[in-house]
């Protein structure tokens, strides 16, 4: 399929920088120029008049925002907080949640190094017990939550999962690990930043009782926007990490959103210019912005297994992945995936030779480069990384010594 003609039309929607190969927008996803404006044109309107907009106007303004975004993803606005990002939300999770001695949280092994990081420390303040399961990546998504819930006992208070996983780029079966879960009695919370404008998400449906997603990423939205759901059971119980005055600053009723609300004197623009985002991506087509970048991918993961000789974490036809895949790349004895503050050298050198951004990483001891795309992103930029790995050989193929990456985590499952 020649994605250059479907994308072409909108690529003058970004500014990006002249000369660089950008793969990696399931990392940071630059937003539109449209959004960026937005974003702007709020902070402006908060610097005109201050108290106004705090105490008169922000609160109904996030209130049309939720509305727009609960409609986007399948839920009421009230069920909706805007958090700074997925991390902050699944914290707020972790932190309202009870946990006893003994107690289980249990995870697949596939999950998001901060989100493991954050139960880890959750059940060691608690006494209680994190456990990894692995679920296998296979079609079968039933045999897969079988495995998954071998796992299960009647210590088990909490489930954690990915909707898309990071490193892995795996649509997961969600739904039906919430529906087990519901007729346990365990608590599900969703780590979904890679759902989001990606695939189809109807919360609702799904039925977990916390689902928390950065916005930053497949649909557009600004730098510092995401949500965080909870189920209508939760939200008297919601704990707050950080407390302000609470209540609502324009004398509404109290509502559980309003300690997220007003956290103190914070710009709240990459919330509100999430409408925008919204605009943008129904302009689109999501339907169509799916089905285009899909293809992009698939042809990459094509193109990159023939030059490889290696296959992607799932297969090329699989409906197991949306806009990123992950591919094998050939792994020289005694590799070791990069952690904290390391960098795979043949990331380093395809940016500093080739300008190309695109993330490798590892899990389960394997090594894998995943490329994600959006809109900006067209067949020449893999014919680009195609000739530079080609150019790179001898690091795609031989041992690697890891180099330092001041400042980047790349760690297994912390690939954003």
């Amino acid at each position: 399929m020649d994605t250059t003609r479907d994308t072409q039309h909108w690529k003058s929607a970004w500014t990006l920088d002249e000369g660089v190969t950008y793969l990696n927008h399931g990392s940071f996803g630059p937003s539109p120029d449209c959004v960026r404006r937005a974003r702007e044109q709020w902070s402006e309107q908060l610097e005109r008049q201050p108290m106004d907009f705090f105490i008169r106007r922000a609160e109904d303004a996030l209130d049309a925002t939720r509305q727009k975004l609960g409609e986007f993803i399948g839920t009421p606005a009230g069920n909706l907080s805007f958090v700074d990002n997925a991390t902050f939300g699944m914290n707020v999770a972790a932190d309202t949640i009870p946990l006893g001695v003994d107690d289980e949280v249990l995870l697949t092994d596939l999950e998001y190094g901060a989100v493991t990081r954050i139960w880890r420390r959750r059940c060691r303040d608690a006494g209680a017990r994190l456990v990894t399961q692995p679920l296998p990546i296979t079609k079968d998504a039933s045999a897969a939550v079988d495995t998954f819930f071998n796992a299960v006992t009647d210590r088990t208070r909490v489930i954690v999962v990915s909707h898309v996983t990071s490193s892995t780029a795996v649509i997961l079966p969600v739904e039906e690990i919430c529906r087990r879960a519901k007729a346990r009695d365990i608590t599900v919370c969703i780590d979904g930043p890679h759902a989001v404008a990606m695939i189809p998400l109807n919360v609702r449906i799904l039925g977990c009782d916390f689902y928390t997603a950065s916005c930053h990423k497949w649909l557009c939205g600004p730098f510092g926007s995401g949500f965080l759901y909870v189920s209508s059971k939760w939200q008297p119980k919601v704990r707050m990490p950080m407390l302000s005055w609470g209540g609502s600053l324009s004398g509404r009723p109290v509502r559980w959103q309003d300690d997220f609300d007003w956290v103190g004197t914070r710009d709240p623009a990459a919330f509100l210019a999430l409408s925008a985002a919204i605009d943008f991506m129904r302009s689109v087509g999501v339907s169509d912005f799916r089905s285009t970048t899909h293809a992009m991918v698939r042809d990459a993961a094509m193109r990159l297994t023939s030059m490889l000789g290696r296959e992607p974490i799932v297969g090329v036809d699989s409906a197991m992945y949306g806009s990123m895949i992950s591919v094998r790349l050939p792994q020289p004895e005694g590799w070791i995936a990069p952690i904290n503050g390391q960098c795979d050298p043949l990331q380093r050198a395809l940016w500093e030779r080739h300008r190309i951004e695109i993330p490798i990483t590892g899990w389960n001891g394997q090594r894998l480069i995943r490329v994600s795309c959006h809109l900006y992103n067209d067949r020449h930029d893999v014919d680009h990384l195609l000739d530079a790995l080609h150019a790179e050989r001898d690091l795609v193929f031989d041992l690697p010594i890891l180099s330092p990456l001041r400042g980047f985590h790349t760690d297994p499952g912390t690939v954003s």
